[in-house]
């Protein structure tokens, strides 16, 4: 399968490379949509994103958002509805549940989400709460917020110490509650051409892949999403130079946990992102975490080296390929501890410390084929190489290989089923798989995402 998704990238690329040539040579004015942006380069739906990889992309209207729940809210209270709707505070979320047959009986780690074989699963239940600052004016300074939380089982990977943590790190409970973004937002046109300010705790800002169900092109996670930072407490600034170029700076206490916690460490992050003027083309990254990177009182601290390159071929094709260079020292194997009991291959306390530094290498591919409206096709092929066994409990290469196909009911019910092959590559023997005790896992899983 990866055989034949290298040589069908490698054909539509060569088959479509000048089409990006009729835009090189036209002034960037032309070809912004509203003066400030460039189009879209995708359809959502039936993709889970109309960007790429490094927003939100100042300069571009604000995403439109699920307004069952508010059309409720707004029948169930018409005398205060007025006021409400002129604070421009939106409220939605969804209930995400999957299911999932496995070769595997007593655990599917390391993969993700779905660590639990043979059996249904409730994911996720998410409600946000957010206003979003009007980034694609110049004239004013505009402000926002974005409150969220997560129940079910996928907690378990958003979880950050300090933050009602020990659902997780101290009981190992399989289904709990994370309080996942916090955050307030100031946008200052004046600076540059936007200037937009986080403050609080955020979703990491580099990957393919997201925590959040509807934002994602299949069910499961690659092997390399599942062991890198979920989310960062902290200060991001974003500034946009050009309408092709932004970067954004930032500090923030270390993956995974408040700044309040003492495991605390600070740590800076440097990212660009910059498109094509005709948006077929587009790579996002840099640093987005550096610093000591010294693994404290049972807890990760993660230092991380990520580049996005994204490519469309045309209306139909496209994908984007991550890679990344994770590092830190001292660390336990297994990374960060979870002291309760062991259940699915997760849990039992800390492991024996690695002397010096551990690293891992993360590649992952995603080719998208555009379907319908209502429908598209995913093939995913990543790779992990777990060099010291830090992240993962076993210094093995992995690889996984995955084919989705996903279809919308309607704008707001999606079903994502999946078969997936993982394997593990090592001499020595290595049996990361159902608890410790085989090499290679098949599965095959489905989602149902309803939002609201």
């Amino acid at each position: 399968m990866k055989t034949l998704s290298v040589t069908i990238i490698t054909l539509l690329f060569l088959n479509s490379y000048g089409q990006t040539e009729k835009s090189a040579n036209l002034p960037i004015d032309s070809l912004l949509t509203n003066g400030r942006c460039l189009p879209s380069p995708f359809p959502s739906p039936p993709f889970p994103l109309s960007d790429w990889c490094g927003g939100p992309v100042i300069g571009e209207p604000n995403s439109e958002l699920p307004d069952y729940l508010m059309k409720a809210i707004q029948k169930a209270s018409k005398k205060t509805w007025t006021k409400w709707n002129n604070t421009g505070i939106h409220i939605f979320g969804w209930v995400d549940a999957g299911v999932n047959g496995s070769t595997s009986k007593q655990a599917n780690t390391p993969q993700s989400y779905d660590f639990m074989p043979n059996r249904p699963v409730l994911d996720q239940i998410v409600l946000m709460i957010e206003r979003d600052p009007d980034i694609a004016q110049t004239k004013k300074i505009d402000w926002g917020f974005l409150i969220n939380g997560i129940y079910g089982a996928d907690y378990r990977y958003t979880t950050a110490k300090g933050y009602f943590s020990n659902q997780l790190l101290q009981h190992n409970h399989i289904y709990g509650w994370d309080p996942t973004q916090i955050y307030g937002l100031l946008y200052v046109p004046q600076v540059a051409q936007g200037m937009l300010v986080k403050v609080g705790r955020f979703i990491s800002p580099s990957d393919i892949e997201a925590q959040w169900a509807p934002q994602n092109y299949m069910y499961s996670h690659s092997l390399m999403f599942t062991v890198d930072p979920y989310t960062y407490t902290g200060v991001n600034i974003t500034i946009r130079v050009h309408p092709q170029f932004q970067f954004e700076l930032g500090i923030h206490g270390g993956n995974d946990m408040a700044i309040w916690s003492n495991s605390a460490q600070p740590n800076g992050s440097f990212m660009m992102r910059w498109v094509a003027k005709d948006n077929k083309e587009s790579v996002y990254g840099g640093l987005a975490s550096i610093g000591s990177g010294q693994f404290k009182n049972a807890h990760d601290d993660l230092q991380q080296l990520v580049f996005v390159w994204g490519h469309k071929f045309n209306e139909r094709f496209h994908m984007m390929t991550e890679a990344y260079y994770i590092w830190q020292f001292n660390a336990a194997l297994g990374g960060t501890a979870i002291f309760g009991p062991a259940i699915y291959g997760q849990g039992g306390g800390e492991g024996p410390i690695i002397p010096g530094r551990s690293e891992a290498i993360g590649l992952v591919n995603y080719f998208q084929i555009f379907c319908g409206p209502k429908d598209y096709v995913s093939v995913r092929n990543d790779a992990l190489d777990d060099v010291q066994g830090q992240r993962t409990g076993f210094a093995t290469w992995f690889t996984s290989h995955t084919i989705a196909w996903s279809h919308h009911f309607t704008d707001f019910v999606l079903l994502r089923p999946e078969v997936r092959y993982d394997h593990a590559w090592n001499k020595d023997g290595i049996t990361p798989y159902d608890n410790g005790t085989k090499k290679a896992q098949f599965t095959a899983a489905v989602d149902l995402c309803i939002s609201f």
